[in-house]
């Protein structure tokens, strides 16, 4: 036994002659209580030398990029939010204004938990040099809401001393011809997101705007036009671009780590009512502190609805569903890591199939994407009645990669370019490559299966050196540093027409019951 181990020690031997049959044969010939011995060994002998043969195989080093530099002197962006509703706070308070309930309830968590580190990073997140000095929401709610909000400049609880409350604004249009107003973040309804992002890019504001870029197809060309006839800077609301694991999956697909890839598959698997957008409706919310008409907009008219204010997504008059909500992060994500651009060709399909209480959009919803000129098939599956994980994987001739907060690369059993490595036991196929982890410390807190959700897609988190950082927070610094420096930022709004045609193709093609094909030409939906 002794002759045995020796023979497979990494000191007396070339480490690239280690393999996984060299040690199943070791094993085999070890008696049961020496197990312990043998597991002693592997971990602190034989798993550095394939760590060293895996840094071989595969040697991502790319870090996320800076697209201008961070400038925190100087006058402040004078910014303005229109929307407060869930997502209209969460990008506040990532832009540096938190509600001071939320503070309060960030506080009490951590007391109660010493684990839970979400207030200390949120403390610890960057200022942005920026002023609040507009708010606007429907609901006057909201928006008294939003102007306590905007006023938290020290990030305080409810008893903290808070700063200058910006103005309120009934209508987005009195905000945006406001002078004092440099850049707008865009928090409304789909129905409302180009309209709003068009005249404020006709006013030269600078806009972030929330997915997804448009409701219908025209307006998506026509927010193209005249955010680059005014040069505005404009950043659509994926902050997954944000996120580190993306890098490191562009850098595998450059460096050609998974062969040719053929197959792409995403998904969204969510369970329970907050998922599906049966949002609660608050107790405060009539005909007199709700703005129904401003609401409606250019969608068709509906009576004043307490559900259809709260829980607009359900219904096609105001949402663009599961294409627009939550297909668009997927497809935007590869989109970054491979550079997709608009699919050849887009077929859906899909019903209601749980959640019986009134809606038109679907809860379960397929779209296949095809791109004949990259040789693959975008898969896109959902349903909002399942918990089920599935992941995101890239599928390549040589290897697989599976994507969310984290990366893990699998070589394919039958691969070409590892055949030989698999064959001398180097690699094995059930066994990754190459995997990365973000550092963690202390433990997350998510309240929901819905923040869960996200933060397993990379859509909540991020690391950044280390600690742990909203990628939202990320996204928004971007735009504004992007607009110090007069340059374009990673979601700009070439990236979200790719968005907006791909997401339009896909609910034509579920309305319709058809296929339908984008002439790259003509630049139309056919």
């Amino acid at each position: 036994m002794k002759n045995d181990q020796s023979q497979h020690t990494p000191s007396n031997t070339n480490p690239r002659s280690i393999t996984r049959r060299d040690i199943l044969k070791g094993l085999a010939a070890v008696p049961v209580l020496g197990a312990f011995s043998y597991a002693w060994f592997r971990k602190n002998n034989l798993d550095e030398a394939f760590r060293k043969q895996m840094r071989e195989v595969v040697n991502l080093t790319a870090q996320p990029v800076e697209l201008a530099p961070s400038i925190q002197d100087g006058k402040p962006i004078r910014v303005g939010i229109i929307g407060f509703g869930i997502r209209g706070k969460q990008l506040l308070r990532a832009a540096g204004f938190p509600e001071p309930s939320w503070i309060d309830d960030q506080i009490k968590a951590h007391a109660e938990n010493r684990q839970n580190t979400n207030y200390q990073s949120y403390m610890e997140q960057e200022q942005l040099n920026i002023e609040i000095t507009g708010v606007c929401d429907v609901f006057s709610v909201y928006s008294e809401q939003a102007a306590l909000t905007a006023s938290n400049i020290n990030r305080e609880g409810s008893k903290g001393k808070m700063g200058k409350a910006p103005r309120q604004y009934k209508t987005y249009l009195e905000l945006l011809d406001a002078p004092d107003i440099d850049a707008v973040i865009i928090a409304s309804p789909d129905h409302w997101h180009a309209p709003m992002a068009i005249e404020a890019a006709k006013r030269g504001k600078h806009v972030y705007c929330e997915k997804p870029v448009s409701w219908t197809v025209p307006e998506t060309y026509e927010l193209v036009k005249v955010v680059k006839e005014k040069g505005i800077v404009f950043q659509l609301g994926h902050q997954g671009r944000q996120t580190e694991s993306y890098t490191k999956a562009k850098e595998a697909i450059e460096k050609n780590v998974l062969g040719k890839v053929n197959l792409i598959e995403v998904c969204t698997n969510r369970n329970d009512p907050n998922g599906a957008w049966v949002y609660d409706i608050h107790p405060e919310a009539n005909p007199s502190t709700i703005d129904w008409k401003q609401f409606i907009g250019q969608a068709p008219w509906h009576d004043f609805s307490l559900e259809r204010f709260f829980r607009w997504r359900c219904w096609w008059d105001y949402s663009t569903g599961l294409n627009g909500d939550l297909l668009t992060h997927e497809y935007d994500a590869l989109n970054q890591i491979m550079g997709l651009g608009i699919p050849e060709s887009v077929a859906s399909s899909g019903g209601i199939y749980f959640f019986k209480d009134g809606r038109t959009v679907p809860d379960v919803l397929h779209v296949v994407m095809e791109f004949p000129k990259r040789d693959l098939s975008f898969l896109y599956s959902a349903t909002l009645a399942s918990d089920r994980s599935r992941g995101k994987v890239i599928m390549g001739h040589d290897a697989n990669m599976e994507i969310s907060d984290r990366l893990v690369i699998k070589a394919d059993p039958q691969s070409t370019q590892y055949k030989q490595k698999i064959e001398s036991g180097l690699i094995d196929p059930n066994t990754p490559i190459y995997s990365f982890t973000p550092g963690k410390k202390g433990a997350d807190g998510f309240a929901t299966a819905t923040e869960q959700y996200f933060a397993s897609r990379g859509l909540l988190y991020t690391y950044r050196n280390g600690k742990r950082v909203d990628t939202t927070h990320l996204h928004i610094k971007e735009w504004l540093n992007c607009i110090r420096a007069g340059v374009q930022p990673s979601c700009n709004i070439d990236q979200a027409f790719d968005e907006g045609i791909s997401a339009h193709m896909s609910t034509k093609a579920l309305l319709e019951n058809r296929k339908v094909f984008w002439d790259a030409d003509k630049q139309l939906i056919v």
